[in-house]
């Protein structure tokens, strides 16, 4: 009989409705404003979908931030970069939530934090506590909103995962209220050409195809005249009520004279899928123009667990003399939809406008490993690097070389070799493999130097070379003067800076014993709080040593006084 109702369960789970998976009552929301979105969850980020949604905090920091449900602790990570200082709440029910960029944690986890970094003398930590150690309750005061990380300004990132898959999904399908509206709307329209000698509008490449909003709310496209397999990319954003940010949709529909030939919805997604995302946008034509076009056909490499469903990878076959009716549809979780129609007409017509094709004396396979040497160096692609098959543009001079260009993504690191035998030795100490901008600006890339090669791991594209850092990092007082009498100040603070290889690593004492002091890349700042320490002199002795990525040392030194 259990084995019949566990059947039965299992069973209903299957055919059942997804939003009808997810529990409707059980969380509360994480802050106590109104929620509105500064980003939407699977919104199109770099090399990313967005994970969670970005919950705007009325420009300040500060705000508490309250467990969405009963759980316990299960994971705390600062980083310099990233999410910041996040904490992780598993739940009873099999979810785990998450909230980032965080100014601070509450007083018990705060101490437990404290503690572990004077543990480990280090700010940057990622611990696990025992299962039950740092228990929290629904309303429970966790954390106050920030802006730390790679946050571009004060907000709370928050998820909702299964504890289980880690998979995150849309926190919007577990109740919490967004008002919304609003209809998506539409910016861009592109037809791409995609069998041998397709054709759309004369080209036989992406072609931009006009439109109009009709009375109704919907979008009319100019008719299209095209032969052979075809297919259709859009921009477009949603937005909130409240909020004037353009986010990402949440579903995306297109039918072919009524028959669905592509759908997809970010209901949730793997983050071991997640870098797929170049192999839904436009990633070329996002290299170039910094926008993302959303195609809305299958392209080499996507496996993407998006998909409701999928008819001739969402390509359409257009035959001389047929007419046919594409409609695409723009929606977001509350069910505004806009629609867009495309008329399709199959003829014959003149190719104008040729898609220009590179051809390079190197091909990569991309389900194989692929190995050049170029001069001074060597530059290895293991197996499934890229998502397709390509020539690539491959050029050295002297310590340079190029490797094509950031119009193809590579969903893997290659591996960058450089001889440097030739090179003097005092060069070599503060030498890096740099990564060239537009400007041919160098960039640091992490450099490994053993014998007589420096290696890199990178997944970009572009020009490289060896570049060297002799000058050590700034540092210098920001709210202090040496000899101040700083008995009222709750925190003292530094700024420190390099000019090339970037910071290192950082180290501070008071009079001969290890500080904390948090680093904040995005003001160059390091701060030290005088809660975190017991003091019990009058006079004090700072020390901090800053070093760069390739060594370069600068040590600052300072008196002060305190009651």
């Amino acid at each position: 009989m259990k084995k019949l109702v566990l059947l039965i369960c299992l069973l209903q789970l299957l055919i059942s409705p997804a939003q009808e998976q997810y529990p409707q009552d059980a969380f509360r929301s994480p802050l106590d404003i109104p929620l509105i979105l500064a980003g939407t969850f699977g919104e199109l980020r770099s090399n990313h979908f967005h994970s969670g949604i970005d919950i705007k905090t009325q420009q300040r920091q500060g705000l508490p931030v309250f467990a969405i449900g009963d759980g316990t602790v299960t994971r705390i990570k600062i980083s310099h970069w990233g999410y910041g200082k996040a904490l992780y709440i598993a739940h009873p029910n099999g979810y785990t939530s998450v909230y980032a960029h965080l100014q601070k944690f509450s007083p018990e986890i705060e101490a437990f934090v404290k503690k572990t970094q004077y543990q480990k003398r280090s700010y940057e930590i990622e611990v696990f506590p025992e299962y039950g150690d740092l228990k929290v309750f629904k309303d429970s005061l966790i954390a106050y909103t920030g802006n730390t990380g790679g946050s571009s300004g004060p907000h709370l990132h928050f998820e909702i995962r299964s504890s289980i898959s880690e998979k995150p999904t849309n926190p919007l399908l577990y109740g919490l209220e967004v008002r919304d509206a609003t209809n998506p709307s539409l910016q861009a329209l592109y037809a791409y050409p995609l069998s041998t000698n397709a054709i759309v509008n004369q080209s036989n490449d992406r072609i931009e195809i006009p439109f109009s909003r009709q009375a109704d709310g919907t979008y009319l496209a100019e008719t299209v005249e095209a032969l052979g397999t075809i297919g259709f990319g859009i921009t477009a954003y949603d937005r909130q009520d409240l909020a004037a940010n353009q986010n990402g949709l949440y579903a995306l529909k297109q039918t072919v004279n009524g028959t669905v030939y592509a759908a997809l919805d970010f209901e949730k997604f793997s983050f071991g899928e997640t870098r797929l995302i170049n192999t839904l946008i436009d990633y070329e034509y996002f290299a170039k123009y910094r926008r993302r076009i959303q195609r809305c056909f299958l392209t080499a490499g996507n496996d993407l667990s998006i998909y409701r469903d999928l008819k001739n990878e969402g390509k359409i076959r257009v035959d001389e003399g047929a007419s046919y009716q594409v409609e695409i549809e723009m929606s977001d979780l509350e069910g505004n939809v806009t629609k867009l129609i495309i008329p399709v007409k199959g003829a014959q017509q003149t190719l104008l406008n040729k898609k220009e094709s590179l051809k390079t004396e190197h091909y990569i396979i991309a389900t194989k490993p692929n190995n050049f040497e170029l001069g001074k160096a060597k530059v290895y692609f293991p197996a499934n690097t890229f998502y397709d098959d390509f020539y690539i543009n491959l050029q050295h001079r002297g310590d340079t070389i190029t490797v094509h260009n950031n119009s193809v993504p590579a969903q893997k690191n290659f591996t960058l070799t450089f001889d440097i035998t030739q090179m003097p030795e005092d060069y070599l100490k503060t030498a890096f493999i740099a990564r060239l901008d537009e400007k041919n600006k160098p960039d640091y890339i992490k450099t490994y130097k053993r014998d007589k090669t420096f290696t890199a791991r990178t997944r970009d594209l572009g020009t490289y070379t060896i570049a060297q850092d002799t000058t050590p990092p700034l540092v210098r007082p920001k709210n202090f003067k040496s000899k101040q009498w700083l008995s009222n100040y709750k925190y003292l603070s530094l700024l420190i800076a390099d000019d090339l290889s970037g910071i290192g690593t950082y180290e501070a004492t008071l009079n001969g014993e290890w500080i904390l002091m948090e680093y904040e890349p995005k003001t160059r700042t390091l701060t030290f709080n005088f809660d975190d320490k017991v003091l019990d002199k009058k006079q004090y002795e700072l020390q901090v040593v800053v070093t760069d990525n390739v060594g370069n040392s600068t040590t600052f030194t300072s008196s002060f006084y305190r009651n």
